[in-house]
């Protein structure tokens, strides 16, 4: 292997490491702003609860496989990864109309800037 070989190498796994931290740590906002949603609130707060919900639930699932290197082809890791920073932008524009749920915009902002950064490395 050459060292630009290698140093691609290090940098691809460098960023899926860096989107897998970003969806976790993106799950954990989104289930906790997503568990202080009111269930028999407003509409915008029964949106707000769906969409963490669904936002942790894609992003522990891109999570878990970036972290399963064999069993991924890089097409379907594509698709999940893309399916996750998509998820991310829409929980963000959810969040940013509730007060109070800056962090889980912040996160999910996070996390599909990470999707991106690692998508470039895929494509």
């Amino acid at each position: 292997m050459s060292v630009t070989e290698l140093q691609e190498l290090v940098r691809f796994l460098e960023d899926r490491f860096a989107c897998a931290q970003a969806c976790t740590d993106c799950a954990r906002v989104c289930a906790l702003r997503a568990s202080l949603a009111d269930l028999d609130g407003p509409e915008d707060q029964q949106l707000l609860r769906r969409k963490g919900i669904l936002c942790a639930e894609v992003c522990d699932a891109t999570c878990r496989v970036l972290a399963e290197q064999e069993t991924q082809s890089e097409d379907s890791m594509r698709a999940q990864v893309e399916w996750c920073r998509a998820v991310c932008l829409e929980t963000a524009h959810v969040f940013d109309r509730s007060p109070g749920s800056e962090e889980g915009a912040r996160s999910c902002r996070d996390c599909a800037r990470a999707c991106s950064e690692f998508l470039t490395l895929l494509r």
